[in-house]
């Protein structure tokens, strides 16, 4: 081994042995000071007996000894010192090692790795304990939500982006951990992770690459088979909370999925909708390639030229003469074909949420592509090779990252 690192290395855990007792010592001292008052009556604990209390914390194992009796006032036995520290009955881990814990997992791609990261910054931990802090964490958070009041008004007039989607993850089924494989088995399910995300219009920026950059955005992530309905409720809660009612305009922009413009009618409905412009280009291209083909260059080339002048009239404030052109395909013999006419129904039932370039001349987003950022990041951390959930250690996690991402996970609280 280098002997730098070697040096480097012993000093640290010297550094580390010191804050060990240093916090051993210190936390005796409350420890001594609670003494064996009951924390909610403050009268002494009855058949008061001292024991040990080991905590595991950043830096290392800490061993106390508090006192432990029978509170008359609230009918139960209990640790005065534990009570005064917020700890649960039982934990052994501290606050600040078990919000580092949790945080180190939700950016990890597996609770192994994120054992061997705590490791790197000095705490040696198994993917147990990881797993039953997050799961413990997580079932908290979901019993617990955050409903602090909405942020003061902003001082200055304010627009406000709304983006919903889902996106795929693996559950174990039924059959899950069978080694012989038999017909009508159900190893895993894939089910739907609803996915939402909010900005203010004018919390963007740009990179000097040009890259668009979120300085500030807030998510609601919800399980598979919950209600669209509820999760519309959970997306309108949260939205209200960072200041839609303040907001001059709200824009609401998603792809062509019938739930969600339910949501909208449900939920939405003064906000601006706006269609995903790429997946709106992607219908147009379908039905390109279903008109003329895409095997050759003939037929690419007659798709192409018969398409794009449809996505710059579209692009460009002339959505009407886009529509228009398609319902005459209806007329036509073409139009008795069902992916014709599927097309053509797709577009017209969205004709009120094609008007992109009067949103892009407000400033207004005319592509989801904030959510389909979010529904990337969290399929790299859900959907890796090997991962396949129970739901409740998926519905735990999905809260701790929500949490994280919104600010509202308090290592203090939590």
């Amino acid at each position: 081994m280098n002997a730098l690192r070697a040096l480097e290395q012993e000093v640290l855990q010297e550094g580390r042995e010191y804050t060990r007792r240093l916090l051993e010592t210190r936390l005796q001292e409350q420890v001594d000071r609670i003494g064996a008052l009951c924390p909610y009556s403050g009268l002494l604990l009855k058949e008061v007996s001292y024991r040990p209390l080991v905590l595991l914390s950043v830096a290392g194992e800490l061993h106390l000894k508090a006192a432990y009796g029978y509170s008359h006032s609230q009918g139960i036995w209990l640790t005065p010192a534990r009570v005064a520290w917020g700890l649960a009955p039982g934990q052994r881990t501290s606050p600040e090692l078990q919000a580092r814990i949790v945080e180190t997992a939700s950016a990890c791609g597996s609770f192994e790795k994120a054992a061997r990261t705590a490791t790197l910054w000095g705490s040696p931990l198994s993917d147990d304990l990881v797993h039953a802090q997050v799961q413990k964490v997580g079932r908290r958070l979901v019993e617990n939500p955050a409903t602090d009041p909405p942020p003061p008004a902003r001082n200055s007039k304010f627009s406000m982006v709304l983006m919903m989607d889902g996106w795929m993850v693996r559950e174990r089924g039924r059959d899950w951990g069978k080694k012989r494989r038999r017909p009508g088995q159900c190893r895993v399910k894939w089910h739907e992770v609803k996915s939402a995300v909010m900005f203010g219009l004018e919390d963007q920026a740009t990179t000097e690459g040009g890259r668009g950059w979120l300085i500030d955005k807030h998510v609601v992530l919800r399980e598979p088979q919950t209600q669209p309905l509820v999760f519309g409720k959970a997306v309108q809660t949260e939205a209200l909370r960072r200041g839609m009612a303040e907001a001059q305009e709200v824009y609401l922009v998603m792809d062509g999925a019938l739930w969600l413009w339910c949501l909208r009618e449900d939920r939405f409905k003064d906000t601006t909708p706006v269609l995903d412009f790429h997946h709106a280009s992607q219908h147009l291209w379908a039905l390109a390639h279903h008109r003329f083909g895409d095997r050759t260059e003939e037929q690419q080339a007659q798709a192409r030229a018969w398409v794009e002048p449809l996505l710059h009239d579209l692009r460009h404030g002339k959505e009407n003469r886009v529509i228009r052109t398609l319902e005459e395909l209806l007329l036509t013999r073409e139009g008795r074909q069902k992916k014709v006419r599927t097309e053509v129904n797709y577009f017209k039932t969205h004709r009120d949420h094609l008007h992109y370039q009067a949103v892009g001349q407000r400033g207004g987003p005319i592509g989801s592509g904030a959510v389909e950022s979010l529904c990337s990041q969290l399929q790299n951390r859900f959907k890796r090779t090997g991962q396949f959930w129970t739901r409740s250690g998926l519905r735990h996690l999905l809260a701790v990252e929500e949490a994280i991402r919104n600010r509202d996970f308090d290592p203090r609280c939590n």
